[in-house]
């Protein structure tokens, strides 16, 4: 399991030891520490965090990584982050399953039983969500235009973003000038707050 925050981790660990059939093989503060302990315990599941502290790589850098070993455990997401951006990212980078902290111990442990069978585990707020998202595609911000609005978010400008994205600067425009119409708004501030309201990015 994976926090940076150690009484966090103690927490999980209390919740986790009253189950027989489940074993912490190790703990981690870190994305390094997390795939150094995935390469050497070889663990069924990763539970895993998303925030490592500024300017930290993240859990879905370290849900990206550990899809792509060998033989990858399951990565089952634990944090308070709740926007479409998040759930998104982890989903797509290959987590199988993605729950908030407020989740009931039970629910945690009937979670990560179902994640290691190979089922998709997500939590009544995460699937809500993403259930919104299907039924009102063409409202929603796409993928692409999430990660543009993100970055619009921290200040940079379309040739930035751009550049993060590997994208043309024209590319940018367009993504911004769908994203004002969906949240129907005609400014980049004006987005940016209303996507923090909508909860489809993270607020300040």
């Amino acid at each position: 399991m994976a926090d940076d925050h150690p009484i966090v981790r103690a927490g999980l660990a209390a919740v986790l030891g009253t189950a027989p059939d489940i074993q912490v093989v190790a703990e981690a503060a870190t994305v390094r520490e997390v795939l150094a302990h995935a390469a050497r315990f070889r663990p069924d599941l990763v539970l895993l965090d998303l925030s490592f502290g500024e300017g930290q790589p993240t859990g879905i850098d370290a849900t990206r990584e550990l899809a792509a070993l060998e033989n990858p455990p399951r990565v089952l997401i634990l944090t308070n982050y709740d926007s479409d951006a998040d759930i998104l990212g982890a989903i797509e980078a290959g987590a199988a399953g993605y729950l908030l902290k407020d989740a009931p111990p039970e629910d945690l442990l009937s979670a990560i039983r179902n994640a290691v069978r190979g089922q998709t585990v997500l939590g009544p707020a995460v699937a809500g969500r993403l259930v919104a998202r299907v039924s009102a595609p063409h409202s929603a911000p796409s993928t692409r235009e999430i990660e543009v609005l993100t970055l619009a978010s921290e200040g940079l400008s379309n040739r930035e973003i751009g550049r993060a994205l590997h994208i043309s600067e024209t590319t940018v425009k367009s993504h911004l000038a769908h994203i004002f119409t969906k949240l129907g708004v005609s400014n980049r501030q004006a987005a940016v707050v209303a996507a923090q309201r909508a909860g489809h990015i993270r607020r300040a």
